[in-house]
């Protein structure tokens, strides 16, 4: 039936050759209309896997916390000291300049300039907030004499490590933004990041003063300038491909013709994806790239089958339709694969994994059309001579001379020590990888090189000020009013003091440190009172006036917090931290009060860490699953199935004790990688292994038909793969610190699992045909048997 199925799309296709054509070429031009309109879009609530306890939390009570999008300003003076009149006076206008961005929170801005950052003072009359700056100065009016007094009162406000560095050369904004304006517009992260620089760096940083901003606003605008540079790495790439393939078979035509294939359904892709309603994620901006190089792949083994009927002496059309026929079951099989590779994501719930998803199965889809139908139709219409057919034979059959060499790996003994070998890599890869994380390995913005502007920015700040730049939320819930019962206060005060000598805790900012300063303001600043207030009524009192404050409590005082500032956000940090606090939720139990985790910037990162881990065990089941079903449909036999397989797991351990060992955690931008590297490896393997079955059904014994097998694939496939390797080797360069390391483990992906196809499978098939003999005989895969 499946014989009859691919004849009659053969004669389909290839009798209506000029149709397809036309057809194809109308469909591309539709599509590369909409493809020019695709724009690339971020998005901070798209990070979120919304399902989480994490991100309920922090969802639930976001009005009320510290905003987890914020960005924040330094202002350094570059000599000196900022409490100076012309210091004061540049922190002013940047204070300003913040305040009006758009989506910005105003009143939310934080300052010593704002009307929000007060002193605590206690006066015959009791309590008083005063301004650390009163709202009657203008800069203008600032002298030697008025600094002096706001250095005082920022001092005795405890703004000191907070809102002005320790050495007091620099002075910090914080503002929270809204991702969605009144209008219900999304913020355009791109265009905001070149806004900070145009109305915040640009026009205030000079030879006196730096301007540092960090915060997710910019770290994924800076990641979206660079991804532009990914354009030049990928021309670079496609440029050795080119020279690559020209080298391989000295035709201008085979040269162009697997490249323009591949970009046509790079064009249907982008095009699909505007209709859609999607953008291209900075993040994500690789995988289109990726999917490129899979029809690279499968596009030179086109060329190869060509050229191999070529030098037979089959005419151009011959030889197209005999390519056709003979890959299109193992292609589709191989692309089949990797469509369902990336289907798997969408377990993954987060919106921009998801978006990642729909993005890769779009362009691996339209690879089943355009690298299987549309590169042997166009073929069809070349016409070579017999004395390119005479050169192209004879360079297949020099270059194929050492294959012999390689094949025999399966001989028997041969092939018993390499699956012996095999099998010792592979628990050596188990055991190494074993403690791979999942993750970032390195504080700052992983995405970006250390010594990008982003990240020594943070550096700077993160060791100038005592509030960490990464914050995790720890929200205790009250059955009844936190505010009317101190007991809530003291048990969230334990909770506080536990925490803060955890290591890579910064420091704790809590409801009840905020209770133990009024306590002690409240009592002429005796030390003696800076302790949690056990009276109901004072207690009470003190709780309103916390309540005036943003991020320690809701309205109805059912919701305390609890602010840990961490050093960094490594994975390694979040997860001893959030296992700490988990232990203490576990053995510490009151009754009526929840401990919940987790929000700020720290918890909507461990929510994502947490996701990718929790999918990639299923996710990667489901992938071998589809693979082992596939094979056996194509070739009913279980020996397929192990052949197949099995070098295809030793690969994917092998890739990640490779990332532990270059400190490459698991992330959102690692994981298609890592699946685009099945899906590579399933190719290779599919079209050994088919070459492999059809000499085995027209009667061979296993080792021969192994060595015409790689006689015939072989050099394609080591090829390809050196080739693409190649090619993304040189992302190493890239500014983009996540796509240097995507182009070394891809590199070294793409070689693992040639090196796997050509040595393991075959000795693997050879082993278990002389361990399983068959009964009956060799079933030709396909279309091979006519």
């Amino acid at each position: 039936m499946l014989n009859r199925l691919v004849l009659r799309l053969e004669n389909l296709f290839f009798s209506h050759r000029g149709l397809v054509m036309v057809a194809i070429a109308l469909f591309t031009a539709a599509m590369a209309f909409f493809a020019v309109q695709l724009r690339m879009e971020a998005g901070f609530e798209k990070q979120m896997p919304t399902r989480h306890e994490y991100i309920q939390t922090f969802q639930k009570y976001r009005k009320d916390l510290f905003g987890a999008n914020r960005i924040t300003v330094v202002v350094r003076a570059r000599h000196g000291s900022i409490w100076t009149p012309e210091g004061l006076t540049r922190l002013y206008q940047v204070t300003q300049a913040v305040t009006f961005l758009p989506n910005v929170d105003r009143q939310g801005v934080l300052s010593l300039w704002t009307p929000n950052a007060f002193v605590n003072e206690i006066t015959e009359d009791g309590f008083r907030a005063n301004p650390v700056i009163d709202g009657t100065i203008t800069p203008s009016q600032v002298t030697p004499a008025i600094v002096a007094r706001i250095r005082q009162s920022a001092t005795n406000g405890g703004y000191i490590g907070t809102l002005v560095s320790h050495n007091g050369d620099s002075a910090m904004i914080t503002a929270e933004l809204n991702e969605r304006d009144a209008s219900g517009k999304v913020l355009d992260y791109v265009q905001f990041n070149h806004l900070l620089d145009e109305k915040i760096r640009k026009p205030f940083e000079d030879a006196g003063y730096e301007v540092q901003i960090i915060g997710f606003a910019k770290q994924i605008g800076d990641i979206a300038d660079g991804a532009k540079a990914v354009l030049s790495f990928c021309a670079i790439a496609l440029l050795l491909t080119a020279l690559a393939v020209y080298w391989y078979c000295h035709s201008v035509r085979f040269t162009v013709l697997p490249i323009v294939c591949s970009l046509t359904s790079l064009v249907w892709q982008f095009g699909t994806l505007r209709l859609l309603g999607f953008g291209l994620d900075p993040l994500a901006v690789l995988v289109p790239f990726l999917v490129f190089a899979i029809g690279v792949s499968h596009g030179i083994q086109q060329v190869n089958y060509i050229v191999r009927e070529l030098s037979h002496g089959h005419s151009t059309m011959e030889a197209a339709r005999s390519s056709f026929r003979g890959l299109l079951v193992p292609g589709t099989l191989a692309l089949i694969t990797a469509f369902v590779s990336f289907i798997t994501l969408l377990l993954i719930p987060i919106p921009m994994v998801r978006e990642l998803a729909i993005t890769a199965s779009l362009g691996v889809g339209y690879k089943i059309l355009t690298n299987l139908v549309m590169l042997p139709v166009a073929a069809s219409f070349f016409n070579f001579t017999k004395a390119y057919a005479d050169r192209a034979l004879e360079k297949r059959e020099r270059r194929s001379a050492w294959l012999r060499k390689l094949a025999r790996v399966a001989e028997p003994r041969n092939a018993y020590w390499v699956v012996a070998l095999t099998g010792v890599i592979f628990a050596l890869a188990v055991w190494q990888s074993r403690d791979r994380v999942i993750g970032t390995l390195q504080p700052g913005a992983p995405e970006l090189r250390a010594d990008a502007r982003f990240n020594r920015d943070a550096v700077s700040i993160a060791s100038n000020y005592d509030v960490g730049l990464d914050w995790l939320t720890v929200v205790f819930e009250s059955a009844g009013s936190a505010c009317d019962n101190p007991a809530v206060g003291l048990f969230e005060d334990d909770f506080a003091s536990t925490m803060k000598s955890e290591p890579g805790v910064v420091s704790v900012q809590s409801y009840p440190a905020m209770l133990r300063d009024y306590n002690e303001g409240y009592n002429e600043g005796n030390p003696k009172m800076n302790v949690v207030p056990i009276d109901s009524g004072n207690y009470g009192g003190l709780s309103a006036e916390i309540g005036r404050i943003k991020g320690y409590m809701n309205k109805d005082c059912s919701m305390t917090a609890v602010h840990l500032f961490l050093t960094d956000h490594k994975a390694t940090t979040l997860n001893r931290i959030l296992d700490d606090v988990k232990q203490y939720r576990a053995s510490h139990l009151m009754k009526g009060v929840t401990i919940r985790l987790a929000a700020g910037n720290a918890g909507v990162i461990a929510a994502t860490n947490d996701e990718v881990e929790k999918s990639e065990l299923p996710m990667m089941l489901y992938v071998y699953a589809a693979i082992l079903v596939l094979v056996f449909l194509a070739y009913r036999d279980l020996r397929a199935m192990v052949a197949c397989c099995a070098p295809l797991t030793v690969a994917t351990f092998i890739g990640y004790w490779f990332m532990k060992e270059l400190q490459i955690g698991l992330t959102v931008a690692t994981l298609p990688v890592m699946v685009l590297a099945v899906g590579i490896g399933v190719d290779y393997a599919f079209y050994i292994y088919n070459r492999l079955q059809l000499h085995m059904a027209n009667g061979q014994p296993i080792v021969k038909a192994v060595e015409h097998a790689m006689l015939e694939v072989g050099i394609a496939t080591i090829f390809t793969a050196i080739t693409l390797a190649i090619g993304v080797a040189t992302w190493s360069f890239s500014a983009l610190k996540f796509q240097a390391d995507m182009g070394k483990l891809l590199a070294f992906m793409f070689i693992v699992n040639l090196v796997m196809a050509m040595t393991a499978l075959p000795a693997l098939a050879v082993v278990l045909e002389r361990l399983f003999p068959r009964r009956t005989p060799v079933r030709a895969p396909g279309l091979l048997s006519h």
